[in-house]
């Protein structure tokens, strides 16, 4: 088994369809080149050794904090980053390695929403254009079947279709976001990597996109990766969620166990730091705040053995030494810690 590797049957994939998306072992490494002080050749491991698997139907949320890895990854996934190592399936097949060329035909059925709207659309082009360029990219029909399709999309994300030919910037951030969205359905696929799709966007408005996501996922029977650094926002929309730190997954779990009762210290840290308005339902676990202590390493320069270790208040010496893999520790879950909080005949508080 992969440092990060999975079994036969990945027990913490969820009750959904079949296995849309598998990434096995995934790393994304960047070359630094030498500092002033040292000519030492550095590796910025961005993502290092990621394995999981999405079922059609399902969100599987992404979690961590902000230069985890997390976008990198849903990059890697649909192939927009070229992986370095690892290998990553969509409905079957293997497209780690497939060239331009190949992986065109397999491109309308991956689509990505970006976080910022504005950046992401052209300022240069009109909205109708941004919508219509993937369907005229892979020959969806004429200039007039194009034409009534973008309209159509139009309306599908709550975008009147008189608005064709006008410009991003004659837009609001949420109804830019509402147009990378329509872009992004244009060839009808099955799988979405969302981007932090509403952190970039007024709180009033984050819940209309957020609903508008539910509401495409269950018209047209979407799957969701959904990352976000918002826990609050990843509870709401997903199935299971995947917790990661340093390049790396530490907990993966449907999403009331893994918000009832966390089995990795990084994610217990993270949940205690989630505004709690105490109504008596809440785990106290969760409801206590745990501060970490020290800085978060480089991933250029990660730490020996569990890469958490320097942070974690449970760690013990075999910590330092021994990199955790990510195995079950309960039903649904898997985590990667030697002692884990819940779940495992080693667990500790």
């Amino acid at each position: 088994m992969t440092t990060q590797g999975l079994t036969e049957v990945d027990e913490a994939a969820g009750p959904h369809g079949e296995v849309l998306l598998r990434a096995t072992d995934v790393t994304k490494h960047y070359v630094l080149r030498p500092d002033g002080f040292s000519r030492r050749r550095r590796v910025l491991r961005a993502v290092d050794g990621v394995s999981l698997e999405v079922r059609a139907g399902e969100t599987l949320g992404v979690v961590g904090e902000s230069g985890c890895g997390k976008s990198t990854l849903g990059r890697c996934l649909v192939r927009l980053t070229e992986l370095s190592g690892g290998r990553v399936e969509f409905d079957g097949r293997d497209i780690s390695t497939l060239s331009s060329r190949r992986l065109r035909p397999v491109r309308p059925g991956m689509q990505l929403v970006f976080q910022d709207p504005q950046a992401s659309l052209n300022p240069r082009r009109r909205a109708g254009d941004i919508v219509a360029e993937p369907l005229l990219i892979h020959r969806h029909g004429d200039s007039a079947a194009v034409r009534r399709r973008v309209a159509e999309l139009f309306d599908v994300v709550g975008l009147a279709s008189a608005h064709l030919d006008r410009y991003p910037h004659e837009f609001s951030g949420g109804q830019r976001q509402r147009i990378g969205i329509a872009r992004a359905l244009a060839t009808a696929p099955k799988l979405i990597v969302a981007d932090e799709p509403v952190s970039a966007l007024d709180v009033s408005i984050q819940a209309q996109v957020l609903n508008l996501f539910a509401d495409l996922q269950e018209e047209f029977a979407l799957t969701y990766v959904f990352i976000a650094h918002d826990l609050g926002v990843v509870r709401h929309v997903s199935d299971r969620i995947a917790v990661m730190y340093l390049g790396e997954i530490v907990e993966l779990a449907d999403t009331e166990d893994l918000y009832g009762s966390p089995a990795h210290p990084y994610t217990e840290a993270l949940l205690s730091a989630v505004p709690d308005l105490d109504d008596g339902t809440a785990p106290a676990a969760v409801r206590e705040r745990v501060v970490l202590t020290g800085e978060v390493p480089s991933p250029a320069d990660k730490p020996t053995g569990c890469t958490f270790h320097t942070r974690c208040p449970y760690a013990r010496e075999r910590c330092a030494l021994e990199r955790p893999p990510l195995v079950a520790t309960a039903p649904g879950r898997r985590t990667a810690c030697h002692y884990p909080l819940t779940g495992g005949p080693s667990g500790v508080r």
